[in-house]
């Protein structure tokens, strides 16, 4: 049975408890790679900080990822012409592999069908993410950003505190539409 989803686009009324949701997601991938506590948490034991999350909304298009009409999950996306970034996709770790991260991408894709790149990054750790970009969504590995490649397009970069927490790595990912 394939899965329907709905992209809602975010409410200034919801930002709140996208924040806490989209934390609790990525926080889940963290604890069960690393455990409770380690350096690749960014803020009071966030793994995302409430910062990188504002950011990101206030710089794109945020939406719930709505399924059986609950709220679980969400997507922050940003396009400018034929080129896309996926800033933040997130599923809520009680409806894993239900196949509702790929629908909602496949949303996105038909919400923006001018876009002919798509990119994104995402921690060398979280082989779940690396598994669903390139097994799922047809995305390629192009770069790994770490301590001795700087992603150059991120304000911190060569920053100590960035590179401390991320200095194992970053994935940048694209996907090429045809």
């Amino acid at each position: 049975m394939k899965n329907i989803v709905q992209l809602v686009l975010l409410e200034e009324s919801d930002r709140e408890q996208f924040i806490a949701d989209n934390q609790q997601a990525f926080n889940y991938g963290a604890m069960e790679e690393f455990g409770p506590r380690d350096h690749h948490f960014e803020e009071d034991g966030q793994i995302i900080s409430r910062e990188t999350i504002e950011r990101s909304i206030d710089s794109g298009e945020a939406y719930h990822i709505v399924s059986d009409g609950q709220r679980v999950g969400g997507v922050v996306i940003r396009t400018k012409g034929e080129r896309g970034d996926l800033d933040l996709l997130f599923v809520s770790p009680f409806v894993h592999s239900k196949g509702i991260g790929y629908a909602a991408w496949c949303e996105v894709e038909k919400l923006h069908p001018e876009v002919k790149v798509w990119e994104t990054v995402t921690p060398y750790f979280e082989q779940r993410n690396i598994h669903f970009y390139v097994n799922r969504c047809g995305f390629h590995i192009v770069e790994f950003f770490n301590a001795f490649h700087p992603d150059p397009n991120e304000p911190e970069a060569g920053c100590k505190e960035m590179d401390e927490q991320f200095s194992d790595g970053m994935f940048r990912f694209e996907k090429v539409v045809r």
